[in-house]
């Protein structure tokens, strides 16, 4: 084990999807234990914070952080683990861009505690409770980290050196990413370790795209029956792939569903959601504003579709109150 690279993996607010893309490595997670040391990885290990602490600054050569922040705890792991690490890779679109958690945004940290706590038809809570950072009971004080009013991605809390976005990221470009630190093979500070491609540059359904698209009508992918090989804004579908990074293997594309965004945006591009809604007045064919208004309320609900992953990282970035 002596002299081997020490490699944290954490998640924070996340679903465990990340966790399970590190276990989709299959064998060749034998080959990336025996390259390096893994000293902290809570979901498959009994590794605890205070192994964390113990470690000297900079001796993590690498933290492989997923999931979003949103409450105390999850600052003060990602902080230390920052502290801790020589390298930071922000891995996962909830980690790169805030992720569908992200989404709550676009509502106070106050409904978000009503509806959960107090108003889903679900919810037995006849004293309207909601948990406090601070309660008593018996006489002792207990505590629960503080949730926060806003989703953040990982570099709104901590400086992060390299991303890998994808919900989950594939397993050809975690192995990537984990041999490009273990080997020195690293590209400049900020990099995002996928092809800086945009995903209909190689999505299988690019040859049917026409080079020009015209949008007469919006269709959502449960209302029809899309064809599964040809581009999807061929058909009048919404799909972000002119937007969005390539680098998730068409995932969504082969079993016949539009990109939402899971890669985030290209080089050059800060906001993929921004650009999109560009992209998409240029295929509008329609006569006048209320024609317009008309397509555009055929979307539904623009924010979920352009901002999915993407929220707390983008313009919109949340409720103003």
């Amino acid at each position: 084990m002596a002299g081997k690279p020490m490699v944290a993996i954490c998640w924070l607010g996340s679903c465990g999807g990340c966790d399970e893309a590190v276990v989709d490595l299959n064998e060749a997670i034998l080959d990336v234990a025996n390259a390096v040391d893994i000293i902290f990885w809570p979901v498959a290990m009994d590794f605890k914070y205070h192994h964390l602490e113990a470690k000297r600054d900079g001796e993590i050569a690498l933290s492989i952080i997923n999931g979003h922040v949103r409450n105390s705890e999850q600052e003060e792991v990602a902080k230390l683990l920052r502290k801790k690490s020589q390298l930071v890779l922000a891995f996962g679109a909830c980690a790169c861009f805030g992720g569908t958690p992200g989404m709550a945004n676009f509502r106070t940290k106050q409904d978000v505690f009503n509806w959960v706590y107090r108003e889903a038809p679900t919810v037995v809570n006849p004293k309207r409770n909601y948990p406090q950072p601070k309660s008593k009971v018996n006489g002792k004080e207990l505590s629960l980290p503080e949730f926060y009013e806003k989703v953040y991605a990982l570099n709104q809390i901590i400086d992060v050196d390299y991303y890998l976005p994808g919900c989950p990221p594939p397993p050809d470009l975690t192995a990537n990413a984990i041999y490009a630190v273990v080997e020195g093979r690293l590209p400049p500070k900020g990099t995002t370790l996928a092809p800086d491609k945009a995903l209909c540059d190689t999505c299988n359904r690019n040859a049917t795209k026409p080079s020009r698209i015209s949008l007469s009508d919006i269709k959502r992918i449960h209302e029809v029956e899309a064809s599964p090989d040809t581009c999807f804004l061929a058909q009048g579908i919404l799909c972000l792939g002119p937007a969005v990074r390539s680098g998730c293997g068409e995932a969504c594309m082969n079993i016949n569903i539009p990109c939402r965004g899971c890669f985030g945006p290209v080089q050059g591009v800060e906001d993929a959601g921004a650009k999109f809604i560009s992209a998409l007045a240029a295929m509008l064919e329609a006569e006048n504003d209320k024609d317009i208004r008309q397509l555009i309320e055929k979307i539904g609900d623009v924010p979920g579709y352009l901002y999915r992953f993407s929220a707390p990282v983008s313009a919109l970035s949340q409720k103003q109150v």
